[in-house]
């Protein structure tokens, strides 16, 4: 590694990811920029470090009993020597080869704390989960300055200098990057959304998996936000009118009769999940939060994709996974 400090440092937080590992690295190898690359592995027991290892790329451990989201980002950025810090989960992978360059563009003013760019699903992912993408990465004219705290630290970036002031809670169950960017916010700073720095997203889980991960989601939404309060109303209401949204979507693309039992079982793990994380009730969530986390994805035909100039990344199938190793 030279001395020369680099653009940025990308964190990539990895537990068992051989199958995915490779094609985000990869990724990296044809940007723009040339980040710092640090991986935190949390004990695979897989090929992942394997596979990493034969990129230039920094490995730091941390014990699977010590995990949370927070406190791998926090490791991670402490060897980190990059002013801005880019967080990528690791199975994910960019679409373009100036990922990077539009995600980090925003800190030319000095205001910006966080971005964050533009999260579709794979060919594997469920049709629910392709109308979440939807919902919370929507394709417009961008960088988007917003008024609210979203953002997602599977494709985000920040200021070190910030963290350095307010490292990620480490003892948040998830959302950490939501309550970060809230601490931006009320510090003065902004929050970017970026179009333009798209990933695919790849996520392949199980029916209870799909539970855990909104359960702890709204247990973590519910210590950032004390007041916040899901109840069965709640949960009956956004599962029929999710439910309902996607079997329309599904409709106009001709899927329905493919997809509409798999759009039940997700919106039902998705907010029972919900409902358990929130089961100590507590005041009203704030509307525009709610919006942005829970509700349908509506019912006006989907916008075309906007077409970018930039060639994407053409893959090598071996760069997936663990082919060659």
């Amino acid at each position: 590694m030279t001395g020369e400090r680099p653009c940025c440092s990308v964190i990539i937080r990895a537990y068992n990811e051989e199958q995915h590992i490779g094609r985000l690295l990869e990724g990296l190898m044809h940007q723009t920029v040339q980040p710092e690359i640090i991986l935190v592995d949390s004990g695979s027991t897989d090929a992942t470090v394997a596979i990493a290892r034969r990129y230039p790329v920094r490995v730091v451990h941390i014990r699977p009993e010590d995990f949370t989201f927070g406190r791998a980002l926090n490791v991670g950025i402490r060897h980190a020597r990059g002013p801005l810090i880019v967080n990528a989960s690791a199975h994910v992978y960019p679409v373009y080869p100036d990922w990077l360059e539009r995600l980090l563009e925003p800190f030319a003013d000095p205001q910006v704390a966080v971005t964050y760019g533009k999260q579709r699903g794979a060919s594997t992912s469920k049709f629910s989960e392709h109308q979440i993408f939807a919902t919370w990465f929507p394709d417009r004219e961008g960088p988007v300055v917003q008024n609210h705290p979203f953002c997602n630290n599977a494709n985000a970036a920040i200021r070190r200098a910030l963290w350095q002031q307010h490292p990620y809670d480490e003892t948040l169950p998830g959302l950490e990057d939501l309550a970060w960017a809230k601490w931006a916010m009320a510090q003065g700073y902004r929050v970017v959304y970026v179009p333009e720095a798209e990933i695919v997203h790849v996520h392949d889980e199980s029916w209870p998996q799909i539970f855990n991960r909104y359960r702890r989601e709204a247990m973590a939404f519910k210590r950032i936000y004390p007041e916040a309060h899901f109840g069965l109303r709640d949960l009956v209401r956004l599962f029929v009118s999710n439910v309902l949204s996607d079997w329309w979507h599904a409709w106009q693309q001709g899927r329905w009769s493919r997809v509409a039992w798999e759009v039940v079982q997700f919106r039902w793990w998705q907010f029972w999940g919900t409902y358990q994380g929130y089961r100590l009730a507590g005041q009203p969530l704030t509307d525009q939060l709610r919006q942005t986390f829970y509700y349908p994805r509506g019912w006006q035909r989907p916008t075309p994709t906007r077409r970018r100039d930039v060639a994407p990344i053409a893959y090598d199938e071996r760069a997936r996974g663990r082919e060659g190793s």
